[in-house]
C-alpha cells in the first residue's frame, strides 16, 4: 500500500495548503473590515498620471508638490519624463506617451491648430525668458546701450554676426527672441545668427563659448553666471516681450474627461506649492535642485534662482490668455504658425478658481 499511503498524504498536504489559505483569506477579511473608508478610498484612488516638463524653474511646482508628498496624498501617482523643448513634448502629448505637458504655451496652440485635444488648466511662471551674452558679446551692452547698437558693434569688431541659440522654432525661447531682436530693438538682420537646440545643448555652447549668447531660463541662468560670471544678462522677459506667457500645465483632452479628479488635485498642489516656494524656497530649493538639477546644482545656486527677477511664478492662466493671442499673432508673421487658432478651448481656468477657492 506504499502508493495508496503517497496518495492519501499528498492529499492531506493539499487539504492542509487549503485550510491555511483559508485561514489566510479569513484574516485578510477581518484586516479589510478593519481598514477605515477613508483608508480604502485612498488605497483604491490612485491615478497614474505621466507627466513631461523641461527642466526649468517653471516645472519647479509640480517638482515640489510631487517631492513634498501632496500628489500621492490626493490619490495621484506621477512619473516623469524629461524633454529638450516644448515643441518636441508635443509629440508625446499627440502620440499618448504623456498625459500632462509643462512647458512653454507657444507650441500648444500650434498642437490645438492641428487637432490636438489638450488643455490649459494652470500657469507656472511668467516672463521667465532672458538673453544672456557671453565674454565676447557682454562688454557691448555696458553703460546701456541699446541692442541694435551692441549687435552692430559686435559685428563690425568680431568680422562676424553674433550667434545665439535657442529653442527650435515656434518654441517660446524662439518666439521672444525673435521679438525682442527684431520688434523691441529693431537690430539688423545682418548682425546676429540663430541657433536652435535643445536646452541642456544651449547651456553648454554658451558656457563652451561656442556662441555668443543665447535665450536662457532660471536655474540655468544662476548656474551659468556661478561657473562664469563674464556671461551676463542682457534681457528680461519682459524685455522681450511684456507679460511673457511662460510655463504651463497643460493636460490632454482624454485625460482630463476620464480623471478631472486627478487634474483638480495636480492644479491644487501645484498652487499650493508656488505659495510654499515664495514663503519657504530654503525648504523647496532641495527638491528643485534634485530634479531640475540632478542632484548637481549646489542649494545655494538653487535658492538664487528662485531670488532672480527672472523668476516670477504665477499660476493664474487667465493672465496669459491676451499674451497668449499676441504671441500667437506675431508666430504667424514668422511663418512658425500658419493661421492664428481660436484659444477660447484651450484655456480652462475653472480648476485654478477652484483651487484658489480652496475647493
Amino acid at each position: 500500500m506504499p502508493q495508496a499511503s503517497q496518495h492519501f498524504t499528498s492529499i492531506g498536504h493539499r487539504l492542509a495548503g487549503f485550510f491555511r489559505a483559508g485561514a489566510a483569506v479569513g484574516r485578510g477579511v477581518a484586516i479589510a473590515a478593519a481598514l477605515t473608508p477613508v483608508m480604502l478610498a485612498s488605497a483604491q484612488a490612485e491615478t497614474p498620471v505621466r507627466i513631461g516638463y523641461i527642466p526649468i524653474i517653471g516645472a519647479a511646482p509640480v517638482v515640489v508638490a510631487d517631492k513634498e508628498g501632496w500628489l500621492k496624498a490626493d490619490g495621484v501617482k506621477p512619473t516623469f519624463t524629461v524633454f529638450e523643448s516644448g515643441p518636441n513634448m508635443i509629440q508625446a502629448l499627440a502620440s499618448g506617451t504623456i498625459d500632462v505637458y509643462v512647458a512653454g504655451i507657444a507650441p500648444l496652440a500650434v498642437a490645438r491648430s492641428k487637432g490636438i485635444d489638450v488643455k490649459v488648466v494652470a500657469a507656472t511662471a511668467i516672463e521667465e525668458m532672458t538673453v544672456m551674452a557671453g565674454p565676447k558679446l557682454a562688454p557691448y551692452f555696458e553703460g546701456g546701450k541699446p541692442a541694435a547698437e551692441a549687435f552692430r558693434a559686435f559685428r563690425a569688431k568680431e568680422g562676424k554676426p553674433a550667434r545665439l541659440a535657442t529653442q527650435p522654432p515656434g518654441s517660446v525661447p524662439d518666439t521672444t527672441l525673435r521679438h525682442w531682436l527684431d520688434r523691441v530693438n529693431k537690430v539688423d538682420k545682418a548682425d546676429y545668427q540663430i541657433v536652435p537646440m535643445g536646452i541642456d545643448a544651449t547651456q553648454q555652447a554658451l558656457l563652451a563659448g561656442a556662441v555668443d549668447g543665447a535665450t536662457v531660463r532660471e536655474p540655468a541662468d544662476s548656474i551659468i553666471a556661478a561657473r562664469n560670471p563674464a556671461i551676463k544678462i542682457v534681457a528680461l522677459g519682459g524685455d522681450m516681450f511684456p507679460t511673457q506667457p511662460g510655463t504651463v500645465i497643460a493636460v490632454s483632452g482624454a485625460f482630463l474627461k476620464a480623471h478631472p479628479e486627478a487634474v483638480q488635485s495636480l492644479v491644487n498642489a501645484s498652487v499650493r506649492a508656488i505659495k510654499f516656494i515664495k514663503d519657504e524656497p530654503a525648504k523647496a530649493s532641495p527638491h528643485i535642485g534634485q530634479v531640475l538639477g540632478k542632484g548637481l546644482i549646489p542649494d545655494a545656486v538653487v535658492q538664487k534662482a528662485l531670488a532672480s527677477p527672472a523668476t516670477k511664478l504665477e499660476a493664474d492662466p487667465k493672465i496669459i490668455i491676451e499674451p497668449t493671442a499676441k504671441m500667437q499673432a506675431y508666430q504667424v508673421e514668422l511663418g512658425t504658425v500658419p493661421e492664428a487658432a481660436a484659444l477660447d478651448g484651450l484655456f480652462d481656468p475653472s480648476f485654478y478658481e477652484k483651487a484658489k477657492a480652496g475647493k
